[in-house]
């Protein structure tokens, strides 16, 4: 099987008013668990794949992100990953489906003062929920396991990196286990006007 890397480039622009107010914003766009409320849509394509190698798949992530204030010292943020999936020829030719695939729900526990310059970070639990609308569109298990981001923001450049590993702990018997580890380094920069341009693979 062959897997596609996609690659995910965010352009966003603001007006020339209130500088400092678009540079602080476009700080937040760039930080995972910053306290904003945003709706990402990432689009991945992945080719020659399935029994024959024939197989595509068109994958649209909804990733809405919204932060909750544990406490004056903790922040929580709740990220969820609700795949629209279309895949054709897979497993086999002629073969396809369309729908919603299982969901990944994160919760990010982070500290809510981090001093100017320093590692913003987060970690939590990770929940992969059978919401399939199609049993060939998800695994049909129900998995937790650890997640964890940091980052640092130094003048325009955002970097760092988010990871999660998943477990299956229930669900049908006779699907396959899932045992997944999932890595997604990202950078992005702020150009004078105010662009910012986002990269994570």
């Amino acid at each position: 099987m062959k897997n596609a890397i996609a690659i995910v480039i965010t352009l966003i622009w603001l007006t020339p008013s209130a500088a400092q107010q678009d540079a602080d914003l476009a700080k937040k766009l760039a930080n995972p668990i910053a306290s904003l409320i945003s709706l990402p849509i990432q689009a991945n394509y992945s080719a020659n794949i399935g029994a024959t190698e024939d197989g595509s798949v068109w994958r649209i992530n909804v990733q809405p992100v919204i932060p909750f204030g544990l406490s004056e010292n903790v922040n929580v943020l709740s990220r969820t990953i609700l795949p629209i999936v279309s895949q054709s020829d897979i497993p086999v030719n002629g073969a396809g489906e369309s729908g919603i695939g299982d969901v990944v729900q994160s919760f990010f526990f982070s500290p809510a003062n981090v001093p100017a310059g320093g590692i913003i970070w987060g970690i939590g639990p990770v929940l992969l929920l059978p919401t399939a609308s199609n049993n060939a569109l998800g695994g049909e298990k129900f998995g937790v396991g650890p997640t964890a981001v940091a980052l640092k923001q130094s003048g325009k450049w955002t970097f760092g990196g988010l990871v999660n590993h998943i477990v299956s702990v229930a669900g049908e018997d006779t699907r396959a286990d899932v045992n997944a580890t999932f890595i997604q380094p990202f950078m992005s920069y702020i150009t004078k006007t105010r662009t910012t341009f986002a990269l994570a693979s």
